[in-house]
């Protein structure tokens, strides 16, 4: 408004009557042949009306001039506003942008806090929740503990036991006539020579021990030793070691189950020289594991903690030559069964297929091998039972089966179909408890446990 003012005032003031026009000054601007810009001061002569060849009127240079000094003026004016209110204006609105800009970042900042307090809260009630379906699994499992009492006193046992409505007597009559029947009734006739091994039937549903705390964790090796040496471990000592890293060598000792479960080692093993993948298994109180970026063999005492035995396994692939379907530089996978300590693994000459090698377990020499007709890449997994090995066709999907079984007595493999579950969708590690008939597994994180059930021994060839 006052802009508008302004330059209305100016109108008025150099724009005067025509009369006044011809009795005053005027200043001309105009440019030369040269294009530089010329000011032309006249005056009006008392004494000629006209110039002759002139063909500008002095009216007209008058009004020319004006508008010249008009021009001048708005643009001062202008560059005023702009310098003095208009950057008061802009100056104003950026500081009130910066302080709307501030309270949101503040906002969002806030915000931000919140949802990673309710994360945690989340992660710590899944957590929680792990656990307690950890502690539930673990005590379906246990045995019930069995206290004797005289008279007429009855058993402390769980309400969910059938024994628990019954009285002392009559449930330890009922448990006498179950011990009293020959046990040569319960055995075929024909299978009297039954000496605890056979062919794979079926595999349980995976039982929860522990899930790892770290990423650390994703995939690794536990196992129980089946035939523990010395008095230091037993086999209800559980041995973990993570094998994420670049540098394995941390080998994990729990006193039982339960120690495992609550995640407190009662020792921490340190190896004389790294471990590599998940192919480590432990037999007769010493860890057997492939040494890092090599197809060397270490026997490691477990009761003395330290190396034994040393081999490099005769034309092994190693560090992902010959690895299972999940890479993990699983080139050679150490088991142990019935019948002692095998290699699995695979050969240029063999190319890819699995071969089967029984090792002395002092010396680590090769005893016997076998080539099969399986390629290990194609399977995700292997074990040993009662000398015969056995492929697990997927490690992710949730329903997979073993799929191939090689008999090393007969020297023959063929395709089987034994349901098997992956419940966490990443099974990196698969080996066999002939003490405890379990198959124990490393799953995405979870320590797990199966449930196995043999059929008969045969001596057929199929």
């Amino acid at each position: 408004m006052w802009l508008q003012v302004s330059l209305l005032c100016l109108s008025c003031l150099t724009l005067p009557s025509r009369s006044q026009a011809q009795d005053r000054a005027s200043l001309r601007r105009a440019n030369d042949h040269a294009g530089r810009c010329h000011y032309t001061f006249t005056v009006a002569s008392p004494e000629e009306s006209s110039c002759s060849g002139s063909s500008m009127k002095p009216e007209m240079d008058g009004v020319s001039s004006r508008l010249t000094l008009l021009e001048a003026l708005v643009s001062r004016l202008i560059a005023g506003v702009d310098g003095g209110s208009g950057a008061g204006v802009r100056a104003n609105g950026e500081e009130g942008l910066q302080e709307a800009y501030s309270q949101v970042t503040r906002e969002r900042n806030q915000l931000q806090q919140d949802k990673e307090r309710l994360s945690g809260q989340v992660q710590e009630l899944q957590r929680r929740l792990a656990e307690l379906s950890q502690e539930t699994e673990s005590l379906r499992q246990r045995p019930c503990q069995q206290t004797h009492t005289s008279g007429t006193q009855r058993e402390n046992r769980p309400a969910s036991d059938p024994a628990h409505n019954f009285g002392n007597g009559a449930y330890q009559e009922m448990k006498a006539e179950v011990t009293e029947v020959p046990a040569s009734h319960l055995i075929p006739e024909a299978n009297h020579n039954f000496t605890g091994c056979g062919e794979l039937q079926s595999v349980g549903d995976p039982v929860l021990h522990r899930k790892a705390d770290s990423i650390t964790g994703k995939y690794g090796v536990w196992l129980q030793d089946p035939e523990p040496q010395g008095t230091q471990y037993t086999n209800n000592t559980v041995w973990s070691i993570d094998t994420v890293g670049k540098d394995v060598r941390q080998v994990f000792a729990y006193e039982d189950l339960d120690q495992l479960f609550q995640g407190f080692p009662m020792k921490v093993l340190v190896l004389p020289e790294p471990m590599e993948s998940t192919g480590a298994t432990i037999y007769r109180g010493s860890l057997y594991y492939q040494r890092k970026r090599s197809r060397t063999l270490i026997r490691y005492d477990l009761n003395s903690e330290r190396l034994v035995s040393r081999l490099e396994l005769p034309h092994a692939g190693f560090h992902g030559q010959h690895p299972y379907s999940w890479g993990g530089y699983t080139d050679i996978d150490l088991a142990a069964d019935e019948q002692g300590l095998w290699a699995i693994y695979s050969t240029n000459k063999a190319k890819g297929a699995i071969v089967i090698s029984q090792l002395d377990p002092e010396s680590l020499e090769v005893k016997r091998s076998w080539e099969t007709n399986i390629r290990k890449n194609t399977v995700a997994n292997a074990f040993m039972v009662c000398g015969s090995l056995y492929t697990v066709a997927s490690y992710t999907a949730p329903n997979t089966t073993i799929n191939y079984v090689f008999d090393t007595a007969t020297g023959v493999g063929r395709a089987v179909a034994v349901p098997f579950k992956n419940k966490y969708r990443y099974n990196s590690m698969v080996d066999y408890n002939h003490a405890q008939r379990k198959l124990y597994a490393w799953d995405n994180f979870h320590m797990v446990t199966y449930d196995i059930r043999l059929g008969r021994a045969s001596n057929s060839s199929n």
